[in-house]
């Protein structure tokens, strides 16, 4: 039988260097995107997939993480004094959301450590995992569709992206072979960050798994990989190569808008395609956009390397 999903996990200990000085003081998961911290949509995403059991692993100067999502007392005193009603909904929003936990990851062993940090709260069912440095567009129903997928296979389910070969060296990349179901592969291997050319496929593992709690057990035992740390890739490939410990590995090719903020760049394209998509915003801000880009001088060419 499998076991329902009921909890999440989001990893949030990372220190946020690439977005110095802006997060010397603030966590990056707190970063607006628009007008939300991008650690909200993560959590929205979960909710809405049913999943209000939600386990942070933060690490220290996390704190404004669980204010946000914390009463803010005199602010709501204040909204309701002024009778401005749509603004007290948002602050309270957040606070209503779900049920949600934190627990300090400690040293930053990486993702795989991370993970494991998580053991004692979710205990032995399946779990989500949602890292917040992908936002995944609520038109999509991502984690709903792995949801269902780990229902039918009790397989520990994670989410691809086809992308270019410039980036594979940035992401764990999958071997795959095809399933009964379009747009579901079953993942017989995995490489954390493989040097171009070394890759197994162009399919590279997105921020959205659903883990069977042997993850665990594996995690254990994995030995520091690429860069020092844990890998959370390593253990899901020894999960792959042996579906007897806990149903193997699937992966859903997802093709739908995903927004990085994992660095500067990537963080503007996404605050200006989620502003350009919102019902309330996007006319407006889309038009703006087209006259100003209308405006700049072409750019330079590219150095020569």
């Amino acid at each position: 039988m499998v076991l329902p999903l009921t909890k999440a996990v989001i990893p949030a200990a990372g220190l946020g260097t690439r977005f110095l000085p802006a997060t010397k003081a603030l966590p990056k998961e707190m970063l607006p995107v628009v007008d939300k911290p991008a650690i909200q949509y993560v959590v929205e995403e979960a909710v809405k997939a049913g999943l209000v059991d939600i386990l942070m692993i933060t690490g220290r100067n996390k704190n404004a993480l669980e204010n946000h999502f914390d009463r803010a007392f005199e602010l709501e005193a204040t909204l309701r004094k002024k009778g401005d009603a749509s603004r007290l909904t948002k602050v309270t929003h957040s606070t209503d959301l779900a049920d949600i936990h934190y627990v300090r990851q400690g040293d930053p062993l990486g993702l795989g450590h991370a993970v494991s940090k998580a053991a004692m709260h979710v205990g032995r069912e399946p779990f989500a995992l949602l890292l917040g440095d992908d936002i995944i567009d609520e038109e999509f129903d991502l984690l709903s569709q792995m949801i269902a997928e780990h229902k039918k296979r009790g397989a520990t389910i994670v989410a691809l992206m086809e992308v270019p070969d410039e980036l594979v060296s940035s992401y764990g990349v999958a071997s795959i072979e095809p399933t009964e179901k379009d747009g579901v592969v079953r993942i017989t291997g995995l490489v954390e960050k493989p040097d171009l050319g070394e890759q197994p496929s162009n399919y590279a593992i997105i921020g959205r798994y659903i883990l069977q709690p042997e993850v665990f057990d594996v995690l254990a035992e994995t030995k520091p990989g690429r860069g020092g740390e844990i890998q959370l890739t390593d253990a899901l490939a020894v999960l792959a190569e042996d579906p007897s410990i806990a149903g193997g590995v699937y992966g859903i090719v997802f093709s739908g808008r995903r927004y990085d903020t994992g660095d500067r760049l990537s963080y503007l394209k996404a605050v200006v395609q989620i502003a350009s998509h919102r019902k309330d915003l996007g006319q407006d801000f889309t038009q703006w956009l087209v006259d100003y880009v209308a405006s700049l001088p072409a750019p330079l060419p590219a150095p020569k390397k």
